[in-house]
């Protein structure tokens, strides 16, 4: 009796863990082979989303058959099922549809006017009360070297709507690594959560573009997909007479629904390379700026899904010229509606992680959406051994 019990316990285990297993997409280009960075893989059976990093890889724990959806705005759409998944990696190539990109939108309304009504429905349209669960992960850089880490899962309970968004935020577990001087802690331009969600769910971000000031220092254009008609693409390119630390913008939208599913800006080389130097104290010297958010429409459901930050410049100091990196990922694992309960005491109301005490009860890491690179995972290892 006692072995055939057992041999029970023994069958469920197998049967469980045979149901959980852990599996990996690699993403890339059909026609150059390479990885395919920011494409957004949509497990229907859990309702999870994955983010491929930079080098094309997403992982998973698959928990019996479901259909996987990838995305990605220059790329076909596909949706395969998990029992085509062999491997434990599993090499997937879409199909770029950017060679495409030939046609010019022509509209009674200049770009700008459109820009303003797609951010106005765009905000109406956005999913309030809505829970945000928030894998974040931040890098820091000083004078060239690596020295600070932080992740952290959190819930964003995003509350009213129409441009009066709020949110509330739990923090599930955290953890930070690496030390970073006070005077710097002060000028970090990581993510501050006090206003994160506002930002974008307000579309912050393409406000430049909106000012009068903008019709006189860019230049506005609208392209189409000739083969594939979802997607329009407006674009934001600083004039060669415009002044001023411009970024190019693109902004991805759906011209039935009116509703935009990504911005991003870069300040170009070009730009850079216009502006004067700075030498007072406490000035600032940019060389990079990159942002990019992508939202997700779900039939009635919209909302962010991803968001990416990255800054440089130096600081001008008294006797010194300090150098400071920063690179943020923001990645919305799970939507809901419903409400979580709490009290005002769990509400995080810092502005970042850095400062607060670690909290692990699990790898969460592991399970977060978003995979670090080999060379992520070493800074992150260096990182923890200071």
């Amino acid at each position: 009796m006692k072995n055939k019990i057992t041999l029970f316990f023994l069958f469920i285990f197998y049967t469980v863990w045979s149901q959980n297993i852990e599996k990996s997409i690699i993403l890339k280009d059909s026609d150059t082979n390479l990885a395919i960075q920011d494409a957004t893989v949509y497990l229907f059976k859990n309702k999870q989303s994955l983010l491929s990093n930079s080098q094309g890889i997403v992982s998973f724990q698959l928990v019996g058959n479901t259909n996987i959806k990838i995305t990605h705005t220059a790329y076909n759409e596909i949706t395969i099922k998990s029992a085509t998944l062999k491997e434990a990696e599993n090499v997937i190539y879409l199909k770029s549809n950017l060679n495409d990109l030939d046609e010019i939108v022509v509209t009674r309304k200049h770009p700008q006017k459109i820009l303003k009504a797609l951010i106005k429905n765009s905000t109406d349209k956005l999913t309030a009360p809505s829970r945000l669960k928030v894998y974040s992960r931040e890098f820091f850089k000083l004078n060239g070297n690596y020295s600070y880490y932080t992740d952290g899962l959190m819930n964003f309970q995003i509350s009213s709507g129409s441009k009066d968004f709020k949110s509330n935020i739990l923090v599930e577990q955290n953890r930070s690594y690496g030390l970073v001087e006070q005077e710097i802690t002060e000028n970090l331009l990581g993510y501050n959560f006090n206003n994160i969600m506002e930002n974008y769910y307000n579309f912050k971000y393409l406000e430049p573009l909106l000012q009068p000031k903008a019709l006189k220092d860019y230049d506005f254009s609208i392209k189409i997909y000739s083969s594939n008609k979802n997607y329009f693409l407006m674009s934001a390119t600083p004039l060669e007479t415009s002044k001023g630390l411009l970024d190019d913008f693109t902004i991805i939208y759906d011209p039935e629904k009116k509703m935009i599913v990504e911005v991003s800006s870069v300040v170009s080389p070009s730009t850079l390379a216009k502006i004067k130097e700075k030498n007072s104290k406490g000035s600032k010297n940019i060389y990079k700026s990159i942002f990019k958010t992508i939202y997700r429409i779900d039939g009635s459901y919209y909302y962010l899904l991803t968001s990416k930050e990255e800054i440089g410049f130096e600081r001008i100091d008294k006797n010194k010229t300090t150098d400071i990196e920063v690179r943020n990922y923001f990645v919305t694992t799970n939507f809901s509606t419903q409400n979580f309960s709490f009290t005002e005491s769990e509400v995080f109301k810092d502005k970042n992680l850095f400062n607060r005490k670690n909290t692990i009860f699990t790898e969460y890491w592991n399970d977060s959406g978003l995979v670090p690179t080999d060379e992520e995972q070493n800074i992150i290892e260096a990182i923890g051994k200071l």
